[in-house]
C-alpha cells in the first residue's frame, strides 16, 4: 500500500510514523519550503495524546521541551489589582497527564521522530486527486497512491479539493485569536495577562525560548471581513481592539508590528458530516477542528492519526472497511470536543465587567483549594470536565500496541 499525506505539522508526522510501523509506505508533501519554524504558539496534550506520544517513543522529548507555565497573573481592565492563578492546578483538572509545548517544538520532535522512515516532500502541495488515486502536486511529477490523507490544518486543501469551499463546513465561535513572537526572554513559568469584557491579551515564554509569544483574544460583536493572509488589516484590527489599554500593551502592540512570526484567526469549528471520501480520509484540524485554542484540538489530532493509522492497517489497506470504522471510533472524541470549545470559546473571554470579575477571582480561588473540591467547581464552569481522562485509546495489533493491561 502506497499512501501520501498532506501537511507535517502534527497529524501528519504522527499518521506516517504508525502507519510505517503497519509495513506500509508512506509520502509527506509539505507545502512550506521547510519544517515550520516560525514561532509559533503553546498547544496543549492532554492523557489521551500523552498516551499516543508514549507509543510512539517521544514521551520524554515532549515533556522535556514542555513550556514549563505553573502561574498566570490576572489584572483587569481598569483595575491595579492581581489574581495569581496556579495552572498546575487548573490544567490538572482536567487532564492528569497534561503538557504545554510549543506548537512548532511538538512538530520538530515528532519530524525527527519520523523522517529516517517517512519520505518528506517540502516545498509542494496537491493539487488535483484523481478517483483513481493519481495525485498531481504542484511541483513534482504525478503519482498514484491506494489512500490519500488531508492533515493539512484547519484550512486544508485536500479538503477544499475534495469536500468543497470551507465556508459549507465551518462555524465561526465567536472569536478571534493572535499570537505574535516577540523578543525578550520571560521570567520562566509565568504567564501574564490583562482581561477586558471581550478581550484578553497577554505574554508568555518557554524555559527553553529565548524570545517570548504575545496573544491577543477577543469577540467583536459580529463576524469580521479579513482575509486569512492580510497581516496588515490583521494587525491594525489589533490596534483597533486593544490600543486603548494601558502598559504594558502599546509595547505589544509594537512588538507584534515589527514581528515576522505572526498568527491570527477566527475561532472557527468544522462540523463535517463525514471526514473521508473515496480514497480520501481527513484528520485533526482538516476533518474535526473543534476551535483553535479552546477545544484541545492538538490532543484531538494526535489521537485521530492513530486511530486512521490503526484502522487502515487492521484492514489491510481496504479504505472502504478502515475509513468509517476510524470515524465511528473517533465520532464520540469528536462530538464532545466541539461542544466543549463552544462552551469554553464563551465563557474564556466573558462579555461583561462582572463576568471579568468572576472568571478571574472565581478561578484563582478554586485553583487554592483541595483538589477534591476545586475540580469539580472547575467543572462546572468549563463544562465536560471529564472528556480527556475518559477516551480509551484503541489497541491495534497491526500497529503493534501493548495489549490491555
Amino acid at each position: 500500500m502506497d499512501v501520501v499525506v498532506s501537511g507535517a505539522s502534527v497529524a501528519g508526522p504522527v499518521v506516517a510514523h504508525w502507519l510505517h510501523r503497519a509495513g506500509i509506505e508512506v509520502t509527506v508533501v509539505e507545502q512550506s519550503p521547510r519544517l515550520r519554524r516560525t514561532g509559533g504558539h503553546a498547544v496543549d496534550l492532554f492523557t489521551p495524546a500523552m498516551d499516543v506520544l508514549e507509543r510512539m517513543g517521544v514521551q520524554d522529548a515532549v515533556r522535556d521541551r514542555a513550556t514549563g507555565t505553573e502561574r498566570m497573573i490576572i489584572r483587569r481592565e481598569g483595575s491595579d489589582r492581581e489574581v495569581t492563578i496556579d495552572m498546575a492546578r487548573l490544567m490538572g483538572a482536567l487532564s492528569d497527564r497534561h503538557v504545554e509545548i510549543m506548537r512548532d517544538d511538538l512538530s520538530e520532535i515528532l519530524y525527527d521522530a519520523t523522517r529516517h522512515d517517512v519520505e518528506y516532500v517540502f516545498d509542494d502541495r496537491i493539487t488535483a486527486i484523481d478517483d483513481d488515486g493519481v495525485v498531481t502536486f504542484e511541483r513534482t511529477p504525478s503519482r498514484r497512491f491506494d489512500a490519500v490523507i488531508g492533515a493539512d490544518g484547519l484550512h486544508s486543501g485536500v479538503r477544499r479539493l475534495v469536500f468543497g469551499p470551507e465556508a459549507g463546513y465551518s462555524r465561526w465561535l465567536g472569536g478571534y485569536i493572535a499570537v505574535a513572537t516577540i523578543p525578550g526572554e520571560r521570567p520562566p513559568g509565568l504567564m501574564t495577562t490583562v482581561l477586558g469584557a471581550n478581550r484578553m491579551v497577554g505574554i508568555y515564554g518557554a524555559r527553553h525560548s529565548p524570545d517570548a509569544r504575545a496573544f491577543f483574544l477577543f469577540r467583536p460583536p459580529a463576524e469580521l471581513d479579513v482575509g486569512h493572509h492580510d497581516l496588515a488589516r490583521q494587525k491594525q484590527l489589533l490596534h483597533e481592539t486593544f490600543g486603548d489599554l494601558g502598559d504594558p500593551v502599546p509595547g505589544l502592540l509594537d512588538e507584534v508590528d515589527r514581528s515576522s512570526a505572526f498568527y491570527f484567526d477566527a475561532i472557527t469549528q468544522l462540523v463535517l458530516d463525514t471526514w473521508s471520501r473515496g480514497r480520501v480520509a481527513l484528520v485533526g484540524d482538516a476533518g474535526y477542528c473543534p476551535g483553535p485554542a479552546v477545544g484541545g484540538s492538538t490532543s484531538l489530532a494526535v489521537v485521530g492519526a492513530h486511530t486512521l493509522a490503526g484502522e487502515l492497517a487492521e484492514a489491510r489497506g481496504d479504505t472502504a472497511t478502515a475509513y468509517p470504522a476510524y470515524e465511528a471510533a473517533m465520532a464520540d472524541y469528536v462530538h464532545r470536543s466541539r461542544d466543549f470549545a463552544t462552551t469554553m470559546a464563551r465563557k474564556l473571554v466573558p462579555g461583561t465587567r462582572a463576568g471579568v470579575w468572576a472568571l478571574a477571582t472565581g478561578t484563582a480561588l478554586v485553583t487554592r483549594l483541595p483538589r477534591a473540591v476545586g475540580r469539580p467547581l472547575i467543572a462546572l464552569g468549563s463544562g465536560d470536565l471529564g472528556l480527556h481522562e475518559s477516551i480509551e485509546i484503541r489497541r491495534y495489533p497491526a500497529l503493534g500496541d501493548p495489549p490491555p493491561e
